[in-house]
């Protein structure tokens, strides 16, 4: 296959098909994502065989566990793509929506339009179900798809390719307004993130080099996140009754995820309080601690499992561990605390565990991270939490989509003007 010839096709179709979808009905859009919908549940048979494919290979390639876990659809993971895409046809279309209307000293009309951004290009790893959520989200906001999944993945891909263009052609709507790429060779990323003519954006979703290595290579424009070393900061006068829950959350309730807590840091004048008993949590659950000096000392003194404990170095302070390990740090108060996570912060998610409303709201100020909360899990920080029904991903870019990008943050806002006549002068 030729490759650059190859993606130069798919690119083409794409901004051709962009075209047509930035004008498409709502309800055309939805009759499409439905289709797709029943186009999975008919074709669950022939999904499941294809995975079984994808995974014999990856057994047989002697892929980790956790990869194969990720890879693995059952009959409820094929339903739950269906039902995905039933869920963001109910979403509200954010596409055509006009906001901030206002009249002008010159008589003209102001405000501003919520559009497509044009064709997305989404590069991928593992997961299946990526692309039909991708394919919906890209779709329901107006936006062409190119799609380039893991090798892992190819056939199941495939699969769930063939039920997208299935519901497109039944819309109709363009069937190549999302397009899977076919090959696995990795020359394919290289062309597709330097195609400017035909791509608008680039989404990686995968491990830190994969997106360390599109974000260097790419000519075009790259919604990403590269680490999520999340903190929760214990303030001096947070409510003894909310601490233990919400680093338990924020930490235990899943170790692989990007919106786990990394680090905690607790203010000195109160860690003698809180954090014998954090302490004592954490280790029933089997985490590691890695310690400043004084967290060290003070857990050892309150007879924490030593095996638990282990001196932190420079390195820690920046760490997404995705396993049962925290960062622990004394800090002297909210400044103190604020500080430490602008720069060690990887700038995903921080929360604050406070009753008092101005350290509350400094921190929801000061903090520069996508998401910041206040006596709520870090684990929150997601978007069908937040009410957008679905996410392409978690942008800790600060231009454009910042936090879990839904349909809103597939698309921009172009400025609008109303005038009856008006000429300037």
């Amino acid at each position: 296959m030729d490759i650059q010839n190859y993606m130069q096709t798919l690119g083409r179709q794409a901004r051709a098909a962009s075209r047509v979808l930035a004008a498409a009905s709502t309800e055309a859009k939805n009759a499409a994502l439905l289709a797709m919908a029943a186009e999975i549940r008919a074709r669950r048979s022939e999904l499941l065989a294809a995975n079984a494919q994808d995974l014999a290979e990856a057994r047989a390639a002697g892929l980790e566990p956790a990869l194969i876990d990720r890879l693995t659809l059952n009959e409820k993971g094929v339903e739950a793509i269906a039902v995905g895409l039933e869920q963001v046809a109910a979403l509200p279309d954010p596409v055509g929506e006009m906001t901030d209307i206002k009249r002008r000293p010159s008589g003209i009309q102001l405000g501003k339009m919520r559009v497509p951004l044009g064709v997305i290009g989404i590069i991928y790893e593992a997961r299946p179900n990526v692309t039909a959520d991708a394919a919906a989200l890209c779709l329901k906001s107006g936006n062409a798809a190119i799609l380039r999944g893991g090798k892992e993945a190819i056939n199941a891909n495939r699969a769930i390719a063939a039920c997208v263009r299935a519901g497109l052609i039944a819309a109709g709507l363009p069937e190549h307004a999302v397009q899977v790429v076919e090959t696995t060779d990795r020359e394919a990323v290289g062309t597709l993130i330097t195609m400017p003519e035909y791509v608008d954006v680039i989404v990686p979703r995968g491990g830190k080099s994969l997106i360390e290595r599109i974000s260097k290579d790419a000519r075009v424009p790259v919604i990403k996140h590269l680490d999520g070393n999340c903190h929760v900061y214990i303030d001096d006068e947070a409510d003894p009754a909310k601490v233990v829950p919400i680093v338990e959350n924020a930490k235990t309730q899943r170790y692989g995820t990007c919106n786990t807590a990394e680090s905690l840091l607790v203010a000195r004048d109160v860690a003698d309080i809180y954090l014998p008993e954090i302490g004592r949590m954490l280790a029933a659950k089997g985490v590691e601690m890695r310690c400043c000096a004084d967290s060290l000392a003070l857990l050892a003194e309150a007879g924490i499992d030593a095996g638990k404990l282990v001196a932190a170095t420079e390195a820690d302070w920046r760490e997404e561990y995705l396993a049962p390990i925290i960062a622990v740090k004394l800090v002297d108060g909210l400044d103190d605390a604020i500080a430490h996570i602008n720069t060690y912060s990887s700038g995903h998610t921080e929360a604050i565990v406070t009753e008092n409303y101005t350290h509350a709201m400094r921190f929801l100020r000061e903090v520069d991270s996508s998401s910041v909360m206040v006596n709520a899990s870090t684990r929150f920080a997601d978007g069908f939490e937040y009410g957008l029904g679905a996410e392409i991903g978690i942008s800790t870019d600060k231009i454009h989509a910042r936090g879990p990008v839904g349909l809103e943050g597939l698309t921009s806002q172009k400025w609008i003007v109303f005038g009856n006549g008006e000429i300037r002068r």
